[in-house]
C-alpha cells in the first residue's frame, strides 16, 4: 500500500512539474522569446538572404576568406582574428585590436559572430542591416584589417583557385570577383554560424532540457523585465537606449554614446558565459557584475546575489553546440598577390 502511495505521489509531482514547465514555456513565448527552429526549411527562412542565397559553394568559399589573413593590409589579420570561432566567436580582449596592434579608437569590444544572423542590425551603433554589409567594414577599418577595396580585389583575383571558386559559386564563367563579392560570401558563411542549445529544446517543449535552477533563472529573467530588450531568437540584436534607468558606471571607458539617437545594439545572450568581457566597451569581466549592472542601468533595481546566481544558471543553458570547424587549407599566393604591408 505504501509503495502504491509513493508511486502515486511521484506521478503527481512529475505531472505538477510538467505543468509548471508548460506554463513557463508559454510565458516565455508571450514575452517574445523564440527558439532556433529545428526544421531546416524554417531555419533557412530566418538565416537566408534572398539577395544573396546560401549555397554550399558560397559557404565553402566564404569560410576560406573568413580565415584568410591576406585580405588584410599586413597579411596577418583575418576575420577570425577578432571573431575567433574557437573562443566563442570573440577575441577575449576589452577593445578590438588589429593592424599594427592598434586598439579600437572608441574602445569598442568585438561582439560574437555566433548567431549574429539573428540580429536585426549589425555593429554597436546598428549602422549595417545585414552580415554582408557588415563584412565590408572591418576589411577597410584602419585599426582592424586596414585594407582597401583595391587590395582585397587584387588578392582574390591574383589567386586562380579563388577566381575559379567564385565563378562556380555564382555560375558566371567570366566573373571577376569584386570587393562586394568577397564580403558577400563571408556574410553567407557567417549566416551558418548558429549554436542551438538546451534552451531551444525547452522552448520547443522538452521539459527535461533545463534543470530546476535554470528554469528559476529563466522565470526571473522574464519577470524582472530583461526580456524587454533581450528577446527574439537571439535574445538581443535590436536597438535600445543605454543606459535607461541609471548611469552606466564604466561609461567613461571609451567615448561611444550609441548612434545619433543614443541607441545601442543589444548583444545576444547566447553563449554569454563564453564571450567575456561584457558591454560595448568590454569593461566588465564578471557575469555576476554584468547582471547586477543591467539591473541597475536598465531596470532601475538591485538584483540580489541569490537571484543573480539563478539568472547566471539560466545563462548556462544558452551555451550552444558550435558548428564543427576544420581550419581550411588556403590556396597559395602567386607572384601577382600583393605583398604584406606592415606600415
Amino acid at each position: 500500500m505504501n509503495k502504491k502511495i509513493l508511486i502515486l505521489g511521484l506521478m503527481v509531482a512529475i505531472s505538477a512539474a510538467a505543468a509548471t514547465s508548460e506554463a513557463l514555456i508559454e510565458q516565455a513565448k508571450r514575452a517574445g522569446l523564440k527558439p532556433i527552429p529545428e526544421d531546416r526549411s524554417a531555419l533557412y527562412k530566418l538565416i537566408d538572404n534572398p539577395k544573396n542565397p546560401i549555397t554550399d559553394e558560397k559557404v565553402k568559399l566564404g569560410k576560406q576568406l573568413y580565415f584568410d589573413p591576406r585580405l588584410s593590409r599586413s597579411g596577418l589579420v583575418s576575420c577570425n582574428f577578432c571573431h575567433n570561432l574557437s573562443t566563442g566567436g570573440v577575441d577575449g580582449v576589452d577593445a578590438a585590436t588589429g593592424h599594427l596592434w592598434r586598439h579600437n579608437p572608441h574602445h569598442l569590444n568585438s561582439p560574437t559572430v555566433y548567431n549574429a544572423v539573428f540580429a536585426s542590425r549589425q555593429f554597436w551603433d546598428g549602422r549595417s542591416p545585414d552580415l554582408e554589409d557588415q563584412a565590408q567594414g572591418p576589411l577597410q577599418a584602419a585599426p582592424e584589417m586596414a585594407a582597401t577595396r583595391q587590395h582585397v580585389e587584387a588578392v582574390v583575383n591574383s589567386i586562380p583557385t579563388y577566381v575559379k571558386e567564385f565563378r562556380r559559386a555564382y555560375d558566371n564563367p567570366r566573373m571577376k570577383p569584386t570587393f562586394k563579392d568577397v564580403a558577400d560570401v563571408i556574410g553567407v558563411y557567417e549566416r551558418t554560424l548558429i549554436t542551438p542549445s538546451r534552451y531551444d529544446k525547452f522552448l520547443r517543449g522538452c521539459n527535461k532540457a533545463l534543470t530546476a535552477r535554470e528554469k528559476e533563472g529563466l522565470k526571473l529573467f522574464i519577470d524582472k523585465g530583461c526580456v524587454s530588450c533581450h528577446n527574439g531568437v537571439a535574445l538581443g540584436g535590436g536597438m535600445e537606449p543605454f543606459p535607461q534607468a541609471r548611469p552606466y558606471k564604466y561609461a567613461k571607458i571609451g567615448d561611444f554614446k550609441g548612434n545619433k539617437n543614443g541607441m545601442v545594439k543589444v548583444p545576444t545572450l547566447r553563449n554569454i558565459l563564453e564571450t567575456r568581457p561584457y558591454f560595448h566597451n568590454g569593461a566588465v569581466w564578471s557575469i555576476e557584475e554584468a547582471i547586477r549592472i543591467m539591473g541597475e542601468t536598465e531596470l532601475g533595481e538591485t538584483i540580489s546575489d541569490k537571484d543573480t546566481q539563478k539568472i547566471k544558471a539560466f545563462f548556462g543553458a544558452l551555451t550552444g553546440k558550435k558548428p564543427y570547424v576544420r581550419y581550411p587549407i588556403l590556396p597559395p599566393s602567386t607572384d601577382q598577390t600583393p605583398k604584406p604591408n606592415l606600415k
